[in-house]
């Protein structure tokens, strides 16, 4: 089964223990969790669990069509991903039980002091598009 772990900006519950945004921590500290992520991803690809990480850029906007002519473009006054979500991996794993257990490793990455951040994170399972109402293809 494959899973959706998203990364989130904010829009989570609470964290556990508030360590700022990532510009707010020095420049190590900030190599030390992307360099966890890299070892993360890794891992992953060692045991045939990866399938795809992605990072967004914090750029984006809100685009929906609106007849002829240009669409509408916006950058608020709405909750947008580029503001939310700040990257993903997707996993192909046995069970819900090793996806919780590969998110939760991921949400132990460092943070300032080299502390575990606990954030976070959203694990979602893939909609089976192969299945039916009838459970044919």
């Amino acid at each position: 089964m494959k899973y959706l772990i998203l990364k989130h900006y904010r829009g989570g519950p609470a964290p556990v223990v508030d360590y700022g945004t990532m510009d707010q921590w020095t420049p190590e500290e900030v190599d030390a969790h992307v360099q966890y992520m890299r070892d993360f991803e890794a891992r992953l690809r060692e045991t045939g669990e990866w399938v795809d990480t992605q990072v967004l850029a914090a750029d984006g906007a809100f685009v929906r069509s609106d007849g002829e002519g240009r669409p509408p473009v916006t950058d608020g006054p709405f909750a947008e991903t580029k503001d939310l979500i700040a990257g993903w991996y997707i996993i192909d794993v046995e069970s819900w039980d090793r996806a919780v257990e590969v998110a939760g490793e991921l949400s132990a990455a460092p943070g300032p002091g080299g502390k575990p951040i606990h954030e976070w994170l959203e694990l979602r399972p893939f909609y089976d598009m192969s299945a039916t109402a009838t459970g044919t293809v």
